[in-house]
């Protein structure tokens, strides 16, 4: 049976390599391709959206609102469609 702490400095060796090779830089260009792709997309948060999410239903209500005030206005409080 193997030794733990053969395993364990096996994996330290590898990792030592893999940080040392190309493959760490290639992560890194991968990464900044992928953000100017992502920024030329324009895109927007999640926490953007959310809040453009609520603005909006708010705008809605208001809206709604409005509309009834209007009704009542041009038709009376008594008359109702």
């Amino acid at each position: 049976m193997l030794n733990p702490k053969i395993l364990e400095e096996i994996g330290a060796r590898l990792s030592a390599v893999i940080a040392a090779s190309p493959a760490a830089d290639i992560e890194k260009n991968v990464r900044a391709l992928l953000s100017s792709v992502f920024a030329k997309l324009d895109l927007v948060s999640r926490e953007e959206f959310d809040i453009q999410t609520q603005v909006l239903q708010r705008t809605r209500e208001k809206l709604k609102a409005l509309e009834a005030r209007l009704d009542r206005l041009e038709n009376g409080p008594d008359q109702s469609d």
